[in-house]
């Protein structure tokens, strides 16, 4: 916030003011950073007043050399202008600080023309919303709304999980993995067709491994704009996707109770190829190879695909650790409700902020004006430390589902 705005009281001037007119001064001081920031004013606590108060009449080290010089004395002149400005920041800051931010909210507006199918979109637009299941328990993104750097690693009870970017690119984010959910989810609507076709004993030929969609396909299921950034971030994006690479190493016990481990690497996505470009040199049509990982887990024929349906509202939603937190309460809780202690919580997501300011970020996202789709969050007291509580809305809130550990 451009705090250079604000037009101070010097300390004498604040001191010569009573109780009342500071208080109302501050108040005043307080409007104005809320709407510098294009925030409804809330006014100060109590508390707040008092607390600003006591610092605005702090002296600071320039303060304390003034005596040394004569009244009249430049330096002087120059040592009473130097404090004012220190005490002004500072003021500017802790009044910032002070001043209290409404919840905010935690999905965006759809894109204007998101009810109008386009002719261009095929009906996989429709289909419901997939994500494979395996990784719905961590955050196999960078947790940033722009390129993350370096290696995110997941030591969990019963597997260990390696997410690492690219030395150029970086790490996919988790704007970046909706495309993912978008080609999992094609998949997941032709497998569909495919058994349908089978049951009719039509013979159908499985889903192929490539996925070839518009530029606007993608954008338009992942409920996004169809400007010109939006296609230039299209091709980075895909560019970290095929960069980033998740390496699982699962623990187990054979009979012997001896321990056996498992590893496997794969790509978010494989070998991409932008097809054809428009007349102004934006990314039209793409090549996507489909990774094992994917079409095993959404195609076996002779199994339970291993996906979740995901609420349309998913791609809505602004704040990358609230995707994470939506995909988390989607596999854990489910239709009933799932807990997490901050620690475990912390663990899971790959955050690089600090315990505390990860926990300051989930209670911003608890107290959001508009919740999170499908599931209401709410912080309770554990035994050892806070828990996040997330309950599907639709069902009994009493109910408790136990795959979860506080």
């Amino acid at each position: 916030m451009p705090m250079a705005k604000l037009h101070l009281k010097t300390r004498e001037e604040f001191a010569k003011l009573s109780l009342h007119e500071k208080n109302e001064y501050l108040q005043g001081v307080a409007q104005q950073v809320a709407h510098l920031r294009g925030d409804a004013f809330t006014p100060l606590s109590k508390d707040g007043l008092s607390r600003i108060r006591r610092f605005y009449s702090r002296r600071s080290f320039a303060d304390l050399k003034l005596a040394e010089f004569e009244e009249g004395e430049p330096l002087r002149k120059s040592l009473t202008i130097l404090a004012d400005a220190i005490r002004s920041e500072e003021v500017a800051k802790i009044i910032e600080h002070e001043v209290p931010r409404p919840p905010r909210s935690l999905v965006r507006p759809p894109p204007i023309d998101d009810a109008q199918l386009a002719f261009f979109v095929p009906t996989v637009h429709d289909a419901p919303i997939k994500d494979d299941m395996n990784l719905m328990d961590i955050a196999p993104f960078a947790l940033s709304k722009t390129t993350g750097e370096g290696v995110i690693r997941y030591e969990l009870k019963d597997s260990v999980i390696t997410v690492e970017g690219g030395a150029e690119v970086g790490l996919a984010t988790a704007y970046d993995y909706d495309i993912v959910i978008n080609m999992i989810s094609h998949l997941a609507e032709q497998t569909r067709q495919y058994r349908i076709d089978d049951s009719k004993g039509l013979r159908p030929s499985l889903p192929p491994r490539t996925y070839r969609p518009a530029a606007s396909e993608i954008l338009k299921f992942c409920r996004r704009e169809l400007g010109g950034k939006q296609y230039e971030d299209l091709e980075r994006a895909l560019d970290r996707l095929q960069a980033t690479r998740i390496k699982i190493t699962n623990l187990s016990s054979d009979k012997a109770k001896t321990r056996r481990r498992e590893t496997e690497a794969f790509p978010l996505i494989g070998r991409y190829k932008v097809v054809s470009r428009t007349s102004a040199d934006r990314i039209d049509q793409v090549e996507i190879d489909i990774p094992d990982w994917v079409y095993e887990g959404v195609v076996k024929p002779d199994g339970k695909p291993s996906i979740l349906t995901l609420n349309p509202d998913y791609f809505l939603i602004t704040r990358p650790i609230a995707k994470f937190l939506y995909r988390l309460a989607r596999k854990a809780a489910g239709q009933t409700e799932a807990r997490y202690g901050m620690t475990e919580l912390h663990k899971r997501s790959g955050s690089k902020l600090p315990k505390h300011k990860f926990r300051q970020a989930i209670k911003e996202i608890v107290d959001a004006a508009v919740p999170l789709p499908d599931y209401d969050l709410s912080i309770i007291e554990g035994e050892r430390e806070p828990v996040l509580r997330m309950v599907n809305r639709s069902n009994d809130r009493s109910a408790v589902h136990e795959s979860a550990d506080p």
